[in-house]
């Protein structure tokens, strides 16, 4: 029998709170911009391979839904952050897939993210001929840290 992969019920967790007015597209993204490990190979076939710590660095991009509670939750964290950075308390979060085997089995795939700050404002538009971009706010961050765990 083929193997098969279903995803649905994912979660987002940003400092204890579960997001749930989430927008369309890709709602929550994870990306890890920088390689995890160099290498280089130099005259003779010799090889150096060097540890990148910064691969470690997980972006997070959320859409939720503008002007909801969980809009008006992550807006309050960024405004406290800008107000003093200094004494920023760093986010912490999850992000929890769920994939189905299509015999009742399900997994988790989880990211557990710690180190976190918002990296940009969010965003807005007025659009007159119903883009519904303008209904949804943006929220950029940046974490130092989010391992993978399956169970």
């Amino acid at each position: 029998m083929a193997s098969v992969a279903l995803s649905g019920s994912d979660t987002i967790v940003i400092n204890s709170r579960l997001l749930t007015a989430l927008a369309d597209q890709n709602c929550v993204e994870l990306t890890f911009p920088s390689d995890i490990a160099q290498v280089k190979t130099g005259k003779n076939g010799n090889s150096i391979y060097g540890l990148n710590e910064t691969g470690k660095q997980c972006e997070v991009k959320v859409r939720v839904l503008r002007g909801s509670s969980d809009d008006q939750f992550l807006n309050n964290l960024l405004i406290q952050q800008q107000a003093n950075f200094a004494g920023t308390v760093l986010l912490l979060g999850n992000f929890i897939k769920k994939i189905g085997d299509g015999q009742g089995n399900i997994t988790s795939d989880t990211y557990i993210m710690s180190g976190g700050v918002f990296t940009k404002q969010v965003e807005a538009k007025m659009n007159v001929e119903g883009d519904t971009e303008q209904s949804i706010s943006i929220y950029m961050m940046k974490f130092s840290n989010a391992p993978r765990a399956i169970t």
